[in-house]
This record gives C-alpha cells, sequence and structure tokens, in this order.
C-alpha cells in the first residue's frame, strides 16, 4: 500500500458500514483518503482537508460503494483513530 500523507491510527468501522459497506469497499476508500483523495467531498472541504492536514486538524473524505452507498471516513485531529461510517450514523 504503501506510505500515506498522514497517520491514521487505529481503523474503526460502525456497525452500519460492516452490515452496509464490503471489506474491499473498505479497502479501497481507505487507501484513497490515506493518501489525500478525499473523494466526493466538496471544493470548500477539500480545501479544509488540505489546510487541516499542515495544521493536524480532523480530516473527512466521502465515498460510495460499488452499488452507490455513501459512507464517510474522519480521521481524527490527534491521528489516533480513523473512523468509516454511515451519514446517518454521524
Amino acid at each position: 500500500m504503501g506510505p500515506g500523507r498522514f497517520e491514521t491510527g487505529l481503523l474503526v468501522c460502525t456497525r452500519g458500514v460492516i452490515g452496509e459497506i464490503s471489506e474491499v469497499d473498505v479497502a479501497v476508500a481507505f487507501n484513497r483518503h490515506r493518501q489525500g483523495d478525499w473523494g466526493l467531498v466538496c471544493e470548500e472541504d477539500r480545501i479544509e482537508n488540505e489546510l487541516s492536514l499542515e495544521h493536524h486538524y480532523r480530516l473527512m473524505s466521502v465515498y460510495e460503494n460499488s452499488e452507490g452507498k455513501r459512507f464517510w471516513i474522519i480521521t481524527e485531529a490527534d491521528r489516533s483513530a480513523t473512523t468509516v461510517l454511515l451519514p446517518e450514523e454521524y
């Protein structure tokens, strides 16, 4: 997988993700997230993520699985954990 642009800490998936998103879709999205490919976020959030990399703030990405179901990946500001969740679980 190679090194990412930032530390991700412990990877955690919510019950909703475990029930609806395949491990392959999570793995592909997680790799994109750690490389700084923020997925389907708006331009404003993309800019915010780039600023957050410099200042160690929270990072958030948005992806869709192979069936079009959206899910989020959030890495905490202290980089201790990254959570994969459905938007309705936020």
